[in-house]
């Protein structure tokens, strides 16, 4: 059985690539799909198979997914684009006889408000349509969201954002990377759909304590406007796109977009989702 997956040096990726060894795949039947080998050099020196392909070039991702069983389909980074993208990867994975895809969505896609999820959307019908058996990964949000300028966040005491009393349901990078694994590893998966979240079911207030608890710092959440949320976005220096895909969310946090207290994950997993300030101290 040989599984692939794409993206494969991208955060997502290289820990799902981690959780297949771990859960007992060999090496050799493993195929990272990467954009840059270079990047990949530690996945080639421990045995799994290393091929190029970019989601722009539909001849070399049906050359990289020859002989491949079963494929997880990281979605595309480039908002905007991945529906194309995507289209790409999975005739490319019909025309390589792929028996089996497992795709990275959004939770609900089919309904989600977020700005992020048509495309998500969009690409389950994708899927759908194509004959290939699949099953959904709806990942919800990943604590590392909150990370990336966790000090900064800390030194300021304050967590700005607009999603009220709202909750996020969100886990680790690793958490989701895991039930990928067990997906992959895993017989009958064939039309499956997983709404993926965490134990912590957390508001933003709630999630500001959790920051202060891993930080040592008081930190407070601060509920603003959506517009003046994107608003502060722009102004701390993120593109307008971005800013407004990061507003959207919390836009959606207000109506339980990120929130599900399915249980997948953890059925899947067999374990609780990794406390969020696990994350956090990690981060900093």
């Amino acid at each position: 059985m040989t599984i692939a997956v794409t993206g494969a040096t991208g955060h997502l990726g290289r820990l799902t690539v981690d959780a297949l060894l771990a859960r007992g795949a060999q090496p050799g039947d493993l195929v990272a799909v990467v954009r840059d080998a270079g990047k990949a050099a530690d996945l080639a020196d421990k045995g799994v198979q290393v091929r190029v392909a970019d989601y722009t070039d539909p001849a070399a991702l049906e050359s990289a997914l020859a002989g491949v069983d079963k494929l997880l389909l990281i979605s595309g980074s480039e908002v905007g684009q991945r529906l194309p993208q995507h289209t790409n990867v999975v005739n490319a994975a019909k025309a390589a006889g792929v028996g089996f895809v497992a795709y990275t969505s959004v939770l609900d896609a089919a309904n989600s408000p977020l700005s992020l999820a048509p495309e998500h959307k969009a690409t389950e019908e994708l899927l759908a349509e194509s004959g290939i058996d699949h099953a959904l990964l709806r990942n919800g949000w990943y604590w590392e969201n909150y990370t990336q300028d966790l000090a900064g966040t800390a030194e300021r005491g304050v967590l700005a954002g607009a999603g009220g009393d709202g909750r996020v349901a969100g886990a680790a990078r690793v958490d989701y990377a895991d039930a990928a694994a067990v997906v992959l590893l895993s017989d009958g998966q064939e039309g499956k759909v997983y709404e993926l979240g965490g134990d912590e079911r957390l508001t933003l207030t709630g999630l500001a304590a959790k920051m202060s608890e891993a930080t040592g710092k008081d930190v407070a959440y601060q509920d603003l406007p959506v517009e003046q949320f994107q608003a502060v976005l722009e102004g701390a220096g993120l593109p307008a796109f971005f800013a407004g895909m990061l507003a959207s969310a919390d836009a959606g946090i207000q109506v339980g977009a990120l929130d599900t207290e399915s249980g997948d994950l953890q059925r899947l997993t067999g374990r609780s989702s990794t406390p969020v300030v696990d994350v956090l101290r990690a981060a900093l």
